[in-house]
């Protein structure tokens, strides 16, 4: 693949690794060292050792890695070995301030300028960052581009720049940050230092503008992957909808989940229901109480078992490792918004579960919203073609998971993981409907939109299908028996199944692909759903839409320690004002409970405990695990 240009574009995987020899090489085994030390981890995740050799070595790297993928370790990691201060621009608080406390956890000098300090911690902050005692320094970009702040930063040494979520620099992404643009200005004012950029969202046409607008020459492009096989994906037309996110979160008694909501009133509807049937639950929204709002994000980041109704303010700075379960009680905004929404769950690796509900009023919202919009009109074209592939993942016909990895630009085989591959759906053959589509793309050269198209299908004399002449088609109403909400949902399905793509620089136009092609010419047949957009077409089959929780093969008194080890994390966490996690994180401590280590040197050899954790909670938990086998005993 290549994108953006000339860069060298790399897709990583287990296997890849490189030689640790000289140069980037030794610099990647005395990471690797470190890595066990501080981290406590035993090996790199895919992907992490290429990046990071590529960026010891000197290159500028462009990392696009999965939500959970483990991102932050390639700048964090680098930056103990590099000779002076590496700036990591971040676009949240939330997030600035939880991967600060995990680095501080693990005895890694770090901090973060916020609104959220005082006026003397941050002068303290910087004063650390130009006298070297820092390593990593957080920032937001609306900070970094006052020029007071990058007289100070001058004076440092910066060794390495961190940009993350780097999507926000491009305006074909959802989620455009105009002080992004001004990135790749200020490192060249601060000496151009080695530059990494890390996003989990960015499609070709956004990874060609984070290469344009960030890198002064062409990176390294490592494109890990955008597949989370841990997450069962699953997606329903609504039907009751507060009921069918009921019995979602009750499938998952105990375990702290997110489900997110299009408004503020939903989510203190939602979370009153759910705390009224005995589940405790907080919302979260852009219009409570500061200290109501910040509250009920501690509570949730430090306790378990605990769900939150959240609009979209909450979610990209949640790091929080154990979350198992993200539903969606209505339609998310875009493709890449549900992909970094659900991408929130199962970021410990285990097992986690997602539910969509969806439905005609949903898509009309989001639609008005998009028309309704202050965007140019080019954006609005590109808002209205993500949005149709949103719609497209709901009704695809195949593995959920295949869809969504055609749209990032993978191939994958059906995932067995999915509610599409476990249930299946009802299905007739689709051929004639998709040659009629695609013969009507292929005669009007490749350069139009679904309305247009559906338009000459219909037989509908619309003004411009009258100007460009496509009334003499011979395609010209050969469909007009269905309606134009069928077409539409014929492109959309054929989409899904990956014969026609969408051109973002071509206004959003469908172009066909050899799949396609394949239909077209008759060499191969298609299959589309019936039951679109149907409520009630498909009923949820109670757990066979939930994946195993993650303790499921621990054992009684193996659950019962993990209860005791988790109320003394939280203990620990309630104390210190972190979030539980930076303590430990749920798999450490299922690994302690099914391990019982016995002392510290085999307590050390569990996921997550590095020698700093290990001076300061080891003795705590193992003197849990040997008063519970006296107990036992």
């Amino acid at each position: 693949m290549s994108d953006g240009g000339a860069q060298a574009e790399t897709t990583t995987g287990p296997g890849s690794g490189p030689d640790e020899g000289d140069g980037a090489g030794g610099d990647l085994a005395t990471a690797r060292r470190i890595l066990a030390e501080r981290f406590g981890f035993h090996d790199f995740r895919p992907g992490q050792a290429e990046i990071m050799a590529s960026l010891l070595g000197g290159r500028d790297v462009l990392a696009i890695m999965p939500t959970g993928g483990g991102k932050s370790l390639c700048y964090q990691l680098p930056a103990l070995l590099a000779e002076g201060l590496t700036l990591v621009v971040s676009p949240l608080i939330a997030l600035m301030r939880n991967q600060v406390a995990q680095l501080q956890s693990l005895g890694i000098a770090a901090a973060a300028l916020h609104s959220g300090n005082s006026a003397v911690e941050n002068r303290d902050f910087l004063q650390d960052a130009e006298s070297g005692r820092l390593k990593l320094l957080y920032v937001a970009p609306e900070r970094l581009v006052r020029a007071d702040l990058i007289q100070v930063l001058q004076r440092a040494r910066i060794a390495l720049f961190a940009v993350d979520e780097a999507h926000c620099v491009s305006q074909w992404g959802h989620d455009f940050r105009p002080e992004y643009m001004r990135l790749a200005e200020i490192r060249a004012e601060l000496g151009g230092p080695r530059l990494i950029a890390l996003t989990a969202t960015a499609d070709t046409a956004t990874r060609g503008d984070i290469v344009e607008r960030l890198f002064g020459a062409p990176p390294q492009v490592f494109v890990q992957g955008f597949d989370r096989p841990n997450l069962r994906l699953a997606m329903r037309p609504k039907d009751g909808a507060p009921r069918q996110i009921l019995d979602f979160v009750r499938r998952h008694e105990g375990a702290s989940g997110i489900v997110y909501c299009s408004s503020r009133r939903q989510t203190e509807d939602l979370a009153a229901m759910l705390n009224g049937k005995g589940i405790r639950a907080l919302p979260y929204h852009a219009g409570l109480e500061a200290g109501e709002r910040a509250r009920n994000e501690e509570v949730f980041l430090q306790e378990d078992g605990v769900v939150v109704t959240a609009t979209i303010a909450f979610g990209m700075g949640i790091d929080k490792p154990d979350v198992r379960f993200v539903a969606h009680a209505a339609l998310p905004k875009n493709i890449e918004s549900y992909y970094q929404e659900i991408g929130r769950a199962g970021r410990d690796g285990l097992a986690a579960n997602t539910l969509t509900l969806y439905g005609l009023d949903d898509i009309r919202l989001r639609r008005l919203q998009i028309e309704e919009g202050d965007a140019p009109d080019e954006q609005k074209r590109v808002e209205r073609q993500r949005l149709n592939a949103l719609v497209a993942l709901c009704e695809a016909p195949r593995c959920r998971r295949q869809t969504l990895l055609a749209y990032f630009g993978e191939q994958g085989e059906p995932c067995g993981n999915c509610d599409l591959c476990l249930e299946g759906v009802q299905l007739i053959d689709g051929t004639v409907p998709a040659q009629m589509a695609l013969s009507a793309i292929a005669r009007t050269g490749q350069r139009f939109g679904t309305e247009h198209l559906v338009a000459i299908l219909c037989g509908d004399e619309s003004e411009a299908v009258r100007r460009f002449q496509h009334d003499c088609l011979p395609t010209f109403g050969i469909g007009k028996e269905r309606p134009k909400t069928e077409w539409r949902a014929i492109f959309r399905q054929i989409y899904a199944c990956g014969l026609i793509a969408m051109d973002y620089a071509r206004h959003g136009c469908w172009t066909i692909t050899p799949a396609g092609k394949e239909v077209l010419y008759g060499r191969q047949r298609i299959e589309i759903r019936t039951d679109q957009l149907q409520p009630g077409g498909r009923k949820a089959k109670s757990a066979r839409g939930t994946a195993a929780p993650a303790t499921e093969d621990l054992s009684g008194p193996e659950q019962a320690l993990l209860q005791r080890l988790k109320a003394k994390r939280g203990e620990l966490a309630k104390a210190q004002n972190v979030p539980a996690y930076v303590v430990f994180p749920d798999r450490t401590l299922i690994e302690m409970a099914k391990a019982r280590p016995a002392d510290a040197a085999a307590l050390g050899q569990l996921h997550g405990i590095g020698q700093a954790k290990l001076d300061r909670y080891g003795e705590t938990f193992l003197g849990l695990i040997r008063e519970d086998a006296e107990t036992a005993a």
